[in-house]
């Protein structure tokens, strides 16, 4: 059985960790994280500070968009925006680690404290009861401040994450 996580979909390509799992595990990515991806690839805008670190992610980014737009895979996408909460059956990404898009389109409920993105991250976590996994210690405080009922992980606590058996996997 997979553990579940919502991640924003650049953390994959910054975290490279993330994909390279002993345990199985599924990313809930809500589908604007993917439509992200296309702004930070078109950006001249950098990433990460260090330029090496920049450009190596850049090229992660790239290769996650290919992977996602090969037919199978874009069909997988397609058919989760034809409805809202849709889910796209599971993209595999390698042997341990699979994607689910979710056309989660909503941020009325958190508008005041969070972002769109933060939101949907939220709703997402809410409605599968799985964790979120985020790099962003100013999203743990808004999460908090806004009191949401979720729980959250930083991604320096991720083996913690896996271990942790307080949402149950669906």
């Amino acid at each position: 059985m997979s553990r579940r996580f919502v991640i924003e979909a650049v953390m994959v390509a910054i975290y490279g960790e993330l994909m390279a799992m002993s345990t199985p595990v599924e990313y809930l990515v809500p589908y604007s994280t993917i439509r992200e991806l296309y702004e930070f690839q078109e950006s001249t805008e950098p990433l990460l500070n260090d330029p090496d670190d920049d450009h190596h992610v850049k090229h992660k980014i790239n290769e996650l968009i290919a992977y996602l737009e090969e037919p199978l895979n874009r069909k997988k996408l397609d058919r989760a925006l034809q409805v809202h909460w849709s889910k796209s059956p599971s993209i595999i990404l390698n042997d341990s680690v699979r994607w689910t898009i979710i056309n989660a389109y909503d941020n009325e409920q958190y508008g005041e404290f969070l972002d769109p993105i933060e939101t949907e991250m939220i709703l997402i976590a809410q409605r599968e009861s799985v964790p979120i996994l985020t790099d962003q210690p100013e999203l743990i405080s808004r999460i908090i401040e806004a009191e949401a009922p979720v729980q959250v992980f930083d991604i320096q606590d991720f083996d913690f994450a896996l271990e942790d058996n307080t949402f149950s996997p669906k």
